[in-house]
């Protein structure tokens, strides 16, 4: 099954990258995602193609695709939906509102208050959201991909780490290399509206529920102990860095075993090595650890920090 698991993916990254040009890597954790059932947080500046990526993702899977603009009128009930008196029937009917998707796009998530940002919590930890007093459960593969931009912080509200931990990963998406930026402008040079995804040649996936045969072949990737001690290693020692006010929680480690579990089905491997854990270490951990002042004035970046952790860990053998 690793194989015919790794021919699936690959068709739909495949199919994606007809599209989204020069950003392979955001592909890949965006799959990662999506097998992992984690929702992801993808951050640059814009006009790189993050909003694009998310909608072209839902059209190849048939998926149900909702965009909402985070502003900073923006109300719960925007999200959620509200109970609404109906005439006729003399009764309060629910009035669903955009979450109610498969794939949710939070566009500049960072730009809503928080009273609005704490509405979306129930529903990526449980998949469910209340209204009234009342339980609605959400679509089994919902998914949100939330953007910002880290360059223009004025009117925006930084997300609380509780909100934070609620995504799986952390996308950084940087500017394609000449060559890759070359071909975008050669392609999209010539078309007028670069989101009709019908006109694009795109292949959308056959209806059913492969996703979730994918997601349960992905789980049954072997996570060796050594793996284990590797990861939770890991963690003690962003714990102990100087550089750290805050490191890696528990949970912090599950998502690491198991987007590192994802990235190796997505390459045809039935086991994680470490190289796996090395790779998501930084789109996991990145947004999930808290620099101390002075470590931020030096210029040094949570990435770095990582980076430097994971050479001072023993690699098991």
């Amino acid at each position: 099954m690793p194989a015919e698991l790794k021919k699936f993916m690959d068709r739909i990254s495949g199919e994606i990258s007809k599209v989204i040009i020069g950003q392979q890597e955001a592909v890949n954790l965006l799959l990662v995602g999506l097998l992992a059932r984690g929702h992801v947080l993808m951050e640059g500046v814009p006009g790189l193609g993050k909003t694009l990526l998310a909608k072209t993702l839902a059209y190849v899977l048939r998926a149900e695709f909702t965009r909402v603009q985070f502003t900073p009128d923006l109300m719960p009930a925007d999200i959620l939906g509200t109970h609404v008196y109906d005439l006729q029937s003399r009764t309060f009917r629910l009035r669903k509102g955009p979450i109610f998707t498969d794939v949710l796009l939070a566009d500049e998530i960072n730009r809503t208050p928080p009273k609005t940002q704490a509405a979306l919590l129930e529903a990526m930890e449980e998949r469910q959201v209340s209204i009234d007093g009342k339980t609605f459960p959400l679509s089994g593969n919902f998914l949100v991909v939330a953007t910002q931009n880290p360059i223009e912080q004025e009117g925006t509200y930084p997300l609380p780490e509780a909100q934070l931990d609620r995504f799986l990963l952390k996308i950084s998406l940087d500017y394609p290399s000449a060559q890759d930026e070359r071909r975008v402008l050669a392609i999209y040079g010539k078309k007028t509206e670069v989101h009709r995804l019908e006109e694009a040649e795109i292949s959308r996936l056959p209806e059913g529920d492969w996703v979730d045969r994918l997601r349960k072949h992905a789980a049954l990737v072997k996570i060796e102990e050594g793996i284990v001690s590797y990861v939770q290693a890991l963690l003690e020692a962003t714990r102990h860095s100087p550089h750290l006010y805050l490191g890696g929680s528990t949970r912090a480690g599950i998502a690491l075993l198991r987007s590192s579990q994802c990235l190796a089905s997505l390459e045809g491997k039935d086991f994680i090595t470490p190289d796996h854990i090395k790779t998501m270490a930084n789109p996991v951990l990145r947004h999930r650890i808290i620099l101390r002042p002075e470590t931020e004035l030096e210029g040094v970046t949570a990435d770095q920090v990582i980076s430097r952790i994971l050479d001072g860990i023993p690699v098991p053998r």
